[in-house]
């Protein structure tokens, strides 16, 4: 089907698809790129986000309550887990961070099956968002689709205001240069560093939240969305949050599109482009941050 308004339909599914991939993912490079810890319980956290999204909902009824009671929530299990067992893992070896993460993986899966079960799960649009906008007699778009995009597009603004322009992002930024040059001018790097955690579970959960009603609820639903998330990254570069933005974008509107004109080989392309940035300009599209990795 060739009709320009199918083709705009897919071309606001793809850009949609890359604001939530950007949510999930900019906390993934956020932890990377200032802190050097590849967080492999970021899709686990995604997915509990979804889960933890449908019990709220079934509490309050509402998804908007969901949504706002998940922040506090999702900030808090963030800084578990960064106080209880990243915090434990800074200047070890990256095998250590890489076997912690995975084995916070098989937990939350646990959990996730022993209170929610292992059946597909769905979470209902809010009545007010539950219409469509119609594009042609036989076209439309719906609400909760053009919501979802608009609330990540915010988040990202302010994402990028707090990181850029406040005095506590920009030392969230200066963490990845040297953490003992911050420590001798009387700023606590651990308190940085939860932050960071929290705020990437944060963005992780609000994004699983946010996707539930979408693409419903299933086991091991953040592995997928974690590999995908490790492209944007790679092909953004560490710790940029613009390099992930654009990423995001590109790899949204090549899944969309690939799936219509090549649904089996969609994925191929994804992980195609993906070599092909890390053959010719390993450095991704906005550069690494010069300290990811560095004195911590």
């Amino acid at each position: 089907m060739t009709d320009p308004i199918y083709l705009l339909i897919q071309l606001v599914n793809g850009l949609q698809y890359g604001l939530l991939l950007f949510l999930m993912a900019s906390g993934l490079s956020l932890m990377l790129g200032a802190m050097g810890i590849l967080n492999l319980a970021h899709g686990a956290i995604y997915m509990l986000g979804a889960y933890l999204g449908f019990g709220l909902v079934s509490l309050t009824g509402r998804l908007e309550w969901a949504l706002v009671l998940i922040i506090p929530v999702s900030l808090g299990i963030g800084l578990v887990i960064e106080r209880v067992l990243l915090r434990k893992t800074f200047g070890q070896h990256p095998l250590e961070q890489v076997l912690l993460t995975f084995g916070l993986v098989l937990i939350l899966e646990e959990i996730r099956s022993l209170v929610w079960g292992d059946d597909v799960l769905s979470i209902a649009v809010p009545t007010w968002l539950s219409g469509s906008l119609p594009l042609t007699d036989l076209l439309t778009y719906p609400h909760y689709r053009i919501a979802v995009g608009l609330l990540c597009l915010l988040i990202a603004v302010g994402l990028f205001v707090f990181i850029h322009r406040t005095r506590f992002g920009l030392q969230i930024l200066a963490l990845s240069e040297n953490r003992r040059r911050l420590a001798s001018l009387g700023i606590n790097p651990a308190g940085l560093s939860a932050a960071v955690v929290a705020v990437g579970c944060c963005l992780a959960m609000l994004a699983g939240l946010l996707a539930a009603p979408i693409y419903t609820l299933y086991p091991q639903m953040g592995q997928q969305v974690l590999v995908t998330s490790l492209v944007v990254v790679i092909l953004g570069g560490l710790g940029s949050l613009t390099g992930t933005l654009l990423a995001a974008l590109v790899i949204g509107l090549m899944d969309t599109f690939g799936r219509l004109v090549f649904p089996q080989a969609s994925g191929l392309a994804i992980y195609l482009c993906m070599a092909a940035m890390l053959a010719f300009r390993p450095q991704g599209l906005m550069g690494l941050q010069s300290g990811a990795g560095g004195d911590r």
